[in-house]
C-alpha cells in the first residue's frame, strides 16, 4: 500500500541550501551617497522593494522548477519567504492565497488572542484554504502552541527581520538580533540584512478552521 506523500510547503529551506560567506559583505554608498551594507558585486535583485538588502541563500531547484532536497524543518528560505509574503501566494503551494472575503493568515497562539484594536503583525505568509490544515500542523511555532486565524481584509507591508550591522574601526559586524520586525523608513535599515518580510493584519476576523476547510477537498 502505497503512503500518500505530504507535500513540503514551499518556504521550507532543504538541505543543500546554504547562506552566502560573511566576506560578501561590505560597507558601500546609496544613491543618495549615505553610507550602507552592500555586497562586494551587488545585483538589483538584492534588495527589495524599499531598498533594504537581504541575505543570499541558494536554491535548490528541482526538475520541476520547485525546491527539491531533504527538508530542513523549522527553517524558512528567505527568497521564498520574501517571494510568497511579496506576492500573497501560499506558503504550502504558491497558489494566489487571495479569495474575495480576504486573506487567511495562520499566527501561533503563545501570546493570547490579540487585544481589540491593536495591529497584528506578521512574517508568516498567507496560506490557502487548501493547505491551511497542512501549515498549522507543519509549522513548528504553530504546532507547539496552537494558532490563530486571522481572515484580513488589508495586510499591507509593514517592514523586516533579520540581522543589524555595524561599521566599526575593524570593520563590519554583525549585531546581535532578535525576531522583531525593524519598520520600512527606520535608519537602522541601512546596516541590515533582512531574511523575513513582515506584514501588518488589518480589518481581519479571527475564524475557525474547521469553517473553512472542512467543506473542501482534502490538501494532497
Amino acid at each position: 500500500m502505497n503512503e500518500k506523500k505530504i507535500p513540503v510547503p514551499y518556504i521550507t529551506a532543504r538541505v543543500g541550501e546554504e547562506a552566502d560567506v560573511f566576506l560578501s559583505l561590505r560597507a558601500t554608498f546609496g544613491s543618495a551617497g549615505i553610507a550602507r551594507l552592500g555586497y562586494w558585486d551587488e545585483t538589483r535583485d538584492d534588495r527589495d522593494v524599499r531598498g533594504v538588502l537581504w541575505g543570499r541563500v541558494s536554491q535548490s531547484i528541482g526538475e520541476e522548477g520547485l525546491p527539491a532536497g531533504d527538508p530542513r524543518w523549522g527553517l524558512v528560505h528567505p527568497a521564498r519567504q520574501r517571494e510568497t509574503m511579496l506576492g500573497l501566494r501560499c506558503q504550502v503551494c504558491v497558489g494566489d492565497a487571495r479569495r474575495p472575503e480576504g486573506i487567511l493568515f495562520l499566527e501561533s497562539a503563545q501570546n493570547g488572542m490579540p487585544a481589540t484594536g491593536a495591529p497584528v503583525r506578521t512574517a508568516q505568509p498567507p496560506v490557502c484554504l487548501r493547505h491551511a490544515r497542512l501549515s498549522a500542523k507543519r509549522c513548528d511555532h504553530l504546532a507547539d502552541h496552537g494558532h490563530i486565524a486571522f481572515l484580513a481584509q488589508s495586510a499591507p507591508l509593514y517592514g523586516v527581520i533579520g540581522t543589524p550591522y555595524a561599521y566599526t574601526h575593524s570593520g563590519l559586524e554583525a549585531l546581535e538580533s532578535d525576531d522583531t520586525p525593524v519598520p520600512y523608513g527606520a535608519p537602522a535599515l541601512r546596516w541590515f540584512l533582512a531574511s523575513q518580510l513582515v506584514r501588518t493584519l488589518r480589518a481581519f476576523t479571527v475564524v475557525d478552521l474547521d469553517d473553512l476547510v472542512l467543506p473542501l477537498a482534502p490538501a494532497v
